[in-house]
């Protein structure tokens, strides 16, 4: 189930209305943001996101307009906050892609994602539903905290894996777990399974970031669209990197990497790749990322048969078998 028609089983057709209103958004009277809301909102990835909003809003009263709403403000969410991180990373691609920073500059980026921000929550609005309102406005703030954790740490190789996975837990399964937890509520679904779909919203997001992570270190720039290696380059220390550090602490090459300056980075990053590539590392992760795909398929034992409740299943399979 890894096709475009059937990753997203029994919503599958009804993601075109995701896309619909996120094409609200773009259609804007103001020439001069026009292009940067389609630079912004091209190309931004499969919308696993919405989908698991839609997904856990089948399981009792399928409120697709509220469900629609939610799913985009959700997606808005997520690319408002990539906006802000290709700004902080100065990236210059994203899945191939100019970035919204390469286009026009970052002080107009900053604008941009504000802008997003500020839709998502007009959006959100929508709904009505007062929990999922703050359960929303909650997100966002986790996912705050989250990215200024990383931010603050970089190039510090006094880290662990801990602490990597208190961060990774607010910059990515947190909008994850409200795309799992807002669904099943505007469904009305009973507590168990709203905490349910909570759950494997949040594992599930979890096991996506150590995926994205390995990718970064074993992927290809085609495939990623992106250079490989980039959070090393950033100064960023993921589940792989830490692992190293932690097997090899003395001679580095990531502790080199971090204080290397001009054209040795290069050499030092090829060696801290060919490093984790070597050895068990790629395959403990891929593990680390097993277990919380795991937990996420346990959460969804309590669910009713549904549809949606097989597609949940799988997703966790593709979650941990994409190569981008």
């Amino acid at each position: 189930m890894t096709t475009a028609t059937k990753l997203f089983g029994p919503v599958q057709a009804d993601m075109a209305g995701v896309e619909e209103r996120l094409q609200g958004v773009r259609r804007t009277d103001q020439p001069l943001l026009a292009p940067m809301l389609e630079t912004a909102l091209a190309g931004s990835g499969k919308r696993l996101r919405p989908a698991i909003a839609l997904l856990s809003g089948h399981f009792y009263r399928y409120d697709l307009p509220r469900l629609v709403t939610l799913a985009a403000a959700l997606e808005l969410l997520h690319v408002a906050t990539l906006v802000h991180d290709d700004v902080i990373d100065n990236a210059p691609t994203r899945r191939g892609r100019p970035t919204v920073n390469a286009r026009f500059k970052n002080t107009v980026a900053v604008m941009l994602g504000d802008y997003l921000f500020a839709n998502a929550a007009v959006l959100i609005s929508q709904t009505e539903h007062v929990r999922v309102i703050e359960n929303f406005s909650r997100s966002l703030m986790l996912i705050a905290t989250g990215e200024l954790g990383q931010d603050l740490s970089t190039y510090d190789t006094n880290q662990d894996i801990r602490a990597y996975l208190q961060r990774i837990s607010g910059k990515t399964a947190a909008l994850f777990l409200t795309a799992g937890e807002c669904g099943a509520l505007l469904s009305g679904a009973p507590e168990e399974h709203v905490t349910a779909l909570r759950d494997y919203g949040y594992n599930l997001g979890m096991a996506f970031q150590i995926v994205d992570d390995i990718l970064d270190v074993t992927g290809t720039e085609a495939a990623m669209g992106k250079p490989v290696g980039s959070d090393l380059l950033e100064g960023i220390l993921t589940l792989p990197s830490l692992m190293l550090m932690e097997r090899q602490p003395r001679n580095n090459p990531i502790a080199r990497l971090f204080r290397a300056r001009g054209a040795r980075r290069a050499a030092f990053l090829t060696e801290a790749l060919a490093a984790i590539r070597e050895s068990s590392i790629v395959e403990d992760s891929y593990a680390m990322a097993e277990a919380f795909a795991d937990r996420a398929r346990a959460a969804l034992a309590p669910l009713p048969a549904d549809p949606a409740k097989a597609t949940l299943h799988d997703l966790c399979g593709y979650v941990l078998s994409r190569s981008s």
